[in-house]
């Protein structure tokens, strides 16, 4: 390792250690690794000791998780951080959601994915002793932040965490997540994640 990337390392350490010290511990669902970019850089540069947290069961076909799954990976090593990666069981998602295959995209069906997608990552912030939850979706130009964030702060609360409620995309923050994903050769996908929004579906 050269010098100046071991002292930004040593940095870094020092700060997520004085987070953890603090309380700071923030559990960061990552809908996926180009989304993740921006919102674990820029927490953790705000002193956050971060703890992506990483649900699939929303993303079919099982290649396709194992694509995102896979860039993800990337990006932790690039972080020199830690991901916990939730167990892939696609069967639960669907018994939750299926009766709203029909539904648009857009529609009744997203905002029950994103419940059960911070539910999960709720009980992951507890199980890490996290006392602080956020989540990288309202980095989406294409999603409804307002609903994002009050069902993220719905979760929190269940469980005793503070919800972060932050617009990632605000600021630029989409254009630099692309921007960052393409320095990085992150794979960036074409469609949200679940059957029913794969473009052939229509």
């Amino acid at each position: 390792m050269k010098a100046e990337d071991r002292v930004q390392h040593d940095n870094m350490e020092f700060v997520r250690r004085k987070a953890e010290s603090e309380g700071r511990r923030l559990l960061l669902h990552a809908c996926c690794a180009p989304d993740a970019t921006v919102p674990w850089a820029d927490l953790a540069s705000e002193g956050y000791d971060v703890l992506p947290y990483w649900y699939s069961c929303n993303i079919h076909p099982a290649e396709e998780e194992a694509r995102r799954r896979g860039a993800l990976q990337k990006l932790e090593m690039l972080m020199g951080g830690e991901v916990v990666y939730s167990a892939y069981h696609p069967e639960k998602w669907f018994d939750a959601l299926s009766q709203l295959a029909e539904e648009p995209e857009g529609g009744r069906r997203c905002p029950l994915c994103f419940r059960l997608q911070l539910e999960a990552a709720a009980e992951a912030a507890v199980a890490a002793g996290a006392t602080l939850l956020c989540t990288t979706l309202t980095i989406s130009p294409h999603k409804n932040v307002d609903e994002i964030n009050a069902i993220g702060a719905e979760c929190a609360a269940r469980r005793g965490l503070e919800w972060l409620p932050r617009v990632f995309r605000k600021g630029g923050g989409f254009a630099r997540s692309i921007a960052m994903s393409r320095e990085h050769g992150l794979y960036r996908q074409s469609y949200c994640g679940c059957l029913y929004s794969i473009p052939h579906q229509k």
